[in-house]
Order: C-alpha cells, then structure tokens, then sequence
C-alpha cells in the first residue's frame, strides 16, 4: 500500500515544506485539488454533500496543479504528483497536453495525472467549455493526450476535435498513466480503460462495491490481467488492518491529510509538517514491515 498526501485546501506558501516532508518520509505522492476560479454563487448545488454546500472556504487557494508540480519537483527527490481530481474537459487538450508533459519531463516522469469530468456548470461557461458535452469529450481528450506525448507527427478525427499532422515537443521518455476518479457507472467504465480509479471519500464498502464494477468492466475489456491502480479515501479506515483489507481488494494508494489525526484541523504549518512525518512513522513504516 502507497500513501498519497492531499493537499486540499492548504495555502500555497505551505506546499514547498509539506512536499519536502513527505519526500522524506515515505509518501508515494502528494495531490493537488482544482478550480481555476470559485464562483461567489453557484447556479446549482455542490453535488457531493447533502445540503449542497461547497467543503472549503471562500478565498481557499486552488494553485494551478502543473505548476505546482514543476516548482515542487526541483525541491524533491523521489515524490511523483497526482490529483484529486483535475477537471480535464473544463480545458484545451493541446494546452493539458502541453503543461503536463513539460511537468513529466522536469519531474523526471513523477507525474500521475488524476482526471475527471467535473460538475462546475459555472466554471465551465468562464473557461468556454461546454458542460453537457463533458464526458464524451473527456474520452476523446483521453485518446489525443498520448498521442501528443509521443512527440510524434500524428493527426485525430473525432466528434468534437480534428487536427492534422502536428507534433507536440518536448515529448516526455514515458507516457504519463492517466487516473479516472469518479462515482457514477459512466466515470467507472470510463476508468476502467485507463490505468487508475481515484474514489470519493468514501466507506470501505462503497469502494469495494465500485471496484467490483471497475473490475467487471475490465475482464469484458479483456484489461483484467493489466496493472491498475486504485487511490481510494475511506471515510471509515485509518489503521493498518482497515487499510489492509482495503489492499486485499485491489486498493494500491490511500489519499489522506495526516495532521488531524494528531492535532485537528490546524491552521499552523508546523503541526501539518509534525503530521506528514508523524503519519509516515505510525501508519506508513507499519504497512511496509
């Protein structure tokens, strides 16, 4: 079992000493959440909470994911970078192509990116995306990523994007794996394609319950016998057995905030420091004996 380090809702100015920290001290990742902007007041509600409210603040930080990933790079060794989630459709796939491949190749290939379709109805009319096409051109974006990191003359024909021969470079030496988080049966079939799942938070038994669907989709892809990975947040799991009854159902990567374990929802960068490295001593050093 890998660790991942959320970094929700923290400000920015903590980032570079909590990616050092978890660098370390045995994290597999750090993630990064996303919004390009937050609107004062939605047209809809929130979808993942029962009355509809949003989970942060006004005036959270939402630092731009890539260049995050490229400023924490040059102060890490060995920690790769994901997200949860990075709302691919709300964007020009050339410019997504672009940022992350020049993140992979400065990370020297420590990137992960972690998509979804998004739920922003607001956002995406600031960022001129269509909101009701989202998903379909998710897995067209999803087909034209790769082959612009090839660094390859390549073309694409599709329902909502066309190019020509072009090549995109520099290219990075590896193909960045692509995780798919999301609930619904469709974000599911769609992750199932891919090399990853990132859940909600979760109960182990909702998890479980969507990886068995996960599963399912992938032995009638024939993917069954492929590495997969899963980065799960049980809302009901925080010791080694509960994680590890998650790992015996196929969960490879636990995303968490170590700090209110120890010491609540603290605003003080040194007790989220404490945490990181206090998590990696009681939990993570536990899961790899």
């Amino acid at each position: 079992m890998k660790f991942v380090l959320s970094s929700s809702f923290c400000p920015l100015h903590e980032l570079r000493e909590l990616a050092v920290a978890a660098d370390q001290s045995g994290w597999e990742a750090m993630s990064f959440s996303d919004h390009v902007v937050n609107p004062e007041t939605l047209s809809h509600d929130y979808p993942y909470t029962d009355d509809g409210s949003r989970r942060w603040a006004p005036f959270t930080d939402w630092p731009d994911p890539w260049v995050m990933t490229g400023a924490l790079a040059a102060v890490t060794e060995r920690l790769k970078f994901t997200n949860n989630i990075f709302v691919l459709p709300m964007r020009n796939p050339f410019l997504v192509a672009k940022a992350i491949s020049t993140a992979a190749i400065v990370s020297n290939n420590r990137v992960i990116p972690a998509i979804g379709v998004g739920w922003s109805k607001d956002e995406f009319g600031l960022l001129q995306q269509d909101f009701h096409t989202r998903g379909k051109r998710t897995d067209e974006i999803l087909e034209i990523l790769p082959l612009l990191w090839t660094g390859k003359m390549v073309s694409y024909r599709g329902e909502f994007y066309q190019f020509d021969p072009l090549e995109m470079n520099p290219a990075p030496s590896e193909i960045p794996p692509i995780w798919v988080g999301g609930i619904s049966k469709a974000a599911m079939r769609r992750a199932a394609r891919c090399d990853g799942w990132v859940s909600d938070l979760q109960t182990s038994a909702e998890i479980i319950e969507c990886l068995d669907f996960i599963k399912q989709c992938r032995r009638e892809l024939g993917l069954e016998n492929t590495p997969f990975s899963v980065m799960a947040t049980p809302s009901d799991a925080f010791t080694p057995d509960g994680y590890r009854h998650l790992e015996d159902h196929g969960v490879t990567h636990i995303l968490t905030q170590p700090w209110p374990f120890y010491h609540g929802n603290t605003d003080d960068p040194a007790k989220k420091r404490e945490g990181v490295l206090r998590y990696a001593e009681d939990i993570i050093q536990q899961m790899d004996d």
